[in-house]
């Protein structure tokens, strides 16, 4: 491989480390000294009072397993997406042992998807992408150490995000977040004297679903008599109207971004979400299959969005409207986000903590 090709496709970290989980925002957040200020100041009110108060000390560990195989997985689909816009001849892509093969026998073949690949990645960071030439046109690429160990510090960001998030929504505002080594995080629940009552919170998965929806009864008609085979009801997270819709097209395991924003034009709060390269090949089949239908988003039992299909959705990303506050568009966000985190929480302790004794 000429070292020209070699130094393009090293700086492809946007493709396989970063952009596939869209966690650059957090990651700078996280570098920021501000941040790590505010929780300082967090962790010492909140340590004043579980003295006080007594609570609850919980410890979870995100899965460092299935980000790694997330990576490569994303890694090949990427790869496999620039093979294909570019037709590129090529053989043997595969995820092989914690990295990706592809034999492009064609020199040329190769230059291209490097200027593929390089496109796709301008103007972010090289270090994150190891490229091995083995000979005979078979390229091996791979996630760097530095590179992996971004992701997980990403990971456990976006956890903590999603952990805030949902306590909030269950109305627990008093706590402390906070991430403790390279894979775990630490959470203090002043007064909480019961911790399996927040850690049921997080014991059920989040299923985030795209269903289209069947027409050919009303979700009226279907309460009230037999909805056609494959269907089910369900209802609105706001409208609470009911919603006759079919099996799970798509699940949320391929969206690998969900945030909060605004409409360019209404500046209405909306949940943004992107697909990874398996998303967006999906979410542009089904589409353009169904141009002219209604299809429902939906976050366990309860559809938060229920727009028309207008045309194909290629580009793999979209935005989710429902006259939202903003402060649901987040939640909406973070649930999606929850949804399709990469790292699973495992649970590694909890306990209680008794308040400091009346001197």
């Amino acid at each position: 491989m000429t070292t020209p090709m070699r130094n393009r496709i090293t700086r492809l970290i946007a493709t396989f480390a970063i952009a596939s989980a869209i966690a650059l925002p957090r990651a700078a957040l996280a570098a920021d000294s501000g941040l790590d200020k505010m929780r300082a100041r967090i962790a010492a009110f909140i340590t004043d009072k579980m003295e006080k108060l007594g609570g609850s000390h919980i410890i979870y560990k995100v899965d460092s397993d299935a980000l790694r195989e997330t990576i490569t997985t994303d890694l090949r689909d990427e790869v496999y997406k620039a093979l294909r816009e570019g037709k590129i001849a090529f053989a043997g892509l595969a995820i092989r042992d914690g990295g990706v093969d592809v034999k492009i026998a064609d020199a040329k073949g190769r230059e291209l998807l490097a200027r593929k690949l390089e496109s796709a990645a301008e103007g972010l960071p090289t270090h994150a992408l190891a490229v091995t030439d083995a000979g005979d046109g078979l390229i091996r690429l791979a996630p760097t150490d530095a590179g992996s160990a971004a992701r997980l510090r990403d990971l456990v960001e976006d956890s903590i995000a999603m952990i805030e998030q949902r306590l909030k929504d269950a109305g627990v505002t008093l706590a402390s977040v906070q991430p403790e080594g390279t894979d775990r995080i630490r959470i203090f629940l002043p007064g909480v004297m019961e911790p399996d009552r927040i850690t049921a919170i997080f014991a059920k998965q989040v299923k985030v679903s795209f269903r289209l929806i069947d027409a050919t009864m009303s979700a009226e008609q279907a309460q009230s008599s037999t909805p056609p085979a494959g269907t089910e009801v369900m209802f609105g997270f706001k409208d609470k109207r009911p919603y006759l819709v079919k099996a799970s097209a798509l699940d949320g395991d391929d969206i690998s971004y969900a945030g909060p924003g605004y409409t360019g034009d209404t500046k209405e709060p909306i949940a943004s979400f992107r697909f990874n390269g398996r998303g967006t090949r999906r979410f542009a089949h089904i589409t353009a299959e169904n141009v002219g239908m209604p299809f429902a988003i939906a976050l366990d039992d309860k559809v938060i969005s229920a727009p028309v299909i207008r045309e194909p959705i290629t580009g793999g990303s979209g935005q989710i409207s429902g006259n939202f506050t903003l402060e649901e568009a987040n939640s909406v966000a973070m649930l999606l986000r929850a949804g399709s985190l990469p790292g699973r929480l495992g649970l590694v302790e909890q306990q209680v903590v008794q308040p400091a004794a009346k001197p």
